[in-house]
């Protein structure tokens, strides 16, 4: 959420970085803000006169009294209760103007970073940088859940009659292979000076509208039944939401935290082949960072948080390329974004693994998440997050980049400790 006195003092920027998003149906919404803003600043400074009207009034009533003259008090008196009445009346129009400003400003999305290139959706994304060799065997590599079903790794049939379609049960050394991935993450964060966190896995509402657009909240949460609870989508919201409400000293700042969760998501809509078995699920695990920080010190977390997926999937013999998000791309609340693809040498190509976000003050100052500066003001922090692993997806470039020709998996040297030393899944 922007803050109104930029958007006060700046509307064609606003105006402009809303074309560069391609939601033009928002443009109206900018000018409204504005006088609805306008409005509930005149009503509220009509309030604050009034109330120091009705002060001195009353101060008037205790003099009267003292002197004997209640009859004139009474008349005095008479004009503070009419006086309280219409202070009420623009009390509650205040509350009802600034209600209706919030509403707006949670839809217009936040300014993106001069860097971001400005393209309609994630086709016009731009590649930076590749990490490895991409790399394609001379024989043919099945479909990831083919190769799991060889190893007798996953059961989908059975997940689809206690579940229905999105979910599955991994079995033997799959199974172990995904959390061998999860603890190996696990490790590799804490090693970069993490701290290791185990987040709840529901969140109230205002978290929720704390942390991502309306839009985001209705396509991926689901809502528990009579709670104002959620289930998370990814535990950077929960980690994130550690945070609401508080003032933390400058010196404890950056928080770095990296955490472990089951993650759940609706995943609506019709997904082609390619997003099938285990790559587009309601229900998955992952390994997350975050960072809360000052605003100066952003630009350079960013950096190294992206780097750290790349890290640790090179260190796992994935090669891996990094895009940045185009403007059409970037969710509301993002100023800039970079994706980590794996390679898939069955589909010759990549696909996503993991997202590197750059918030700005967006979800601190929708909570309240501050710190004191140097001369004692409260500012806003700014928070950033990133994927470091999500088994399901990251299982498929692990799978499809380690197969032998014979059928069996090779497991890198980084993971034998987590996979009580083996070397080969067979």
């Amino acid at each position: 959420m922007l803050d109104m006195q930029f958007v006060r003092n700046n509307p064609d920027i606003v105006k402009e970085n809303i074309r560069k998003k391609f939601q033009d149906e928002k443009l109206p919404l900018v000018d409204e803000v504005i006088e609805l803003d306008k409005e509930a600043r005149a009503a509220k400074k009509e309030a604050d006169n009034l109330r120091a009207e009705r002060n001195a009034i009353s101060k008037q009533i205790g003099a009267l009294m003292a002197q004997g003259k209640k009859e004139e008090a009474e008349g005095v008196k008479k004009k503070v209760t009419e006086k309280s009445e219409y202070l009420s009346s623009l009390e509650e129009k205040e509350t009802r103007l600034l209600e209706e400003v919030r509403k707006r400003m949670m839809v217009i999305p936040n300014i993106i970073d001069e860097s971001v290139p400005i393209g309609k959706d994630d086709s016009e994304n731009v590649e930076v940088q590749r990490y490895g060799e991409p790399y394609v065997p001379d024989f043919d590599i099945p479909y990831h859940t083919d190769i799991m079903e060889k190893l007798n790794g996953i059961d989908l049939d059975s997940a689809r009659r206690v579940a229905g379609n999105g979910f599955y049960y991994l079995m033997g050394d799959i199974a172990r292979l995904h959390s061998a991935v999860i603890a190996y993450a696990r490790d590799f964060m804490i090693d970069r000076g993490f701290t290791y966190c185990i987040p709840p896995y529901m969140i109230r509402s205002d978290v929720v509208t704390g942390v991502m657009s309306f839009a985001e909240m209705e396509a991926m949460m689901y809502k528990i039944e009579g709670e104002d609870l959620y289930l998370i989508g990814t535990s950077e919201h929960s980690m994130i939401g550690k945070f609401i409400d508080t003032i933390i000293p400058k010196e404890e700042l950056p928080k770095t935290l990296t955490s472990y969760s089951p993650c759940f998501r609706k995943e609506k809509g019709a997904h082609g082949l390619e997003e099938r078995g285990v790559y587009r699920i309601h229900q998955f695990e992952k390994q997350e960072m975050i960072v809360v920080c000052t605003p100066e010190e952003s630009p350079i977390w960013f950096d190294r948080l992206w780097q750290n997926t790349v890290d640790l999937f090179r260190t796992l013999d994935i090669p891996v390329r990094t895009l940045e998000c185009c403007s059409g791309d970037l969710a509301d609340l993002k100023v800039k974004s970079v994706d980590v693809e794996a390679w898939s040498p069955r589909q010759k190509k990549y696909f996503e693994v993991g997202s590197c976000s750059n918030l700005s003050d967006a979800q601190a100052r929708r909570l309240k998440i501050r710190y004191r500066d140097e001369d004692g003001r409260k500012v806003f922090a700014h928070t950033l997050n990133n994927t470091v692993v999500a088994p399901p997806r990251m299982l498929i470039a692990f799978l499809e980049n380690n197969l032998n020709e014979d059928g069996s998996v090779n497991i890198p040297e980084a993971l034998r400790p987590y996979m009580g030393g083996k070397q080969v899944i067979r």
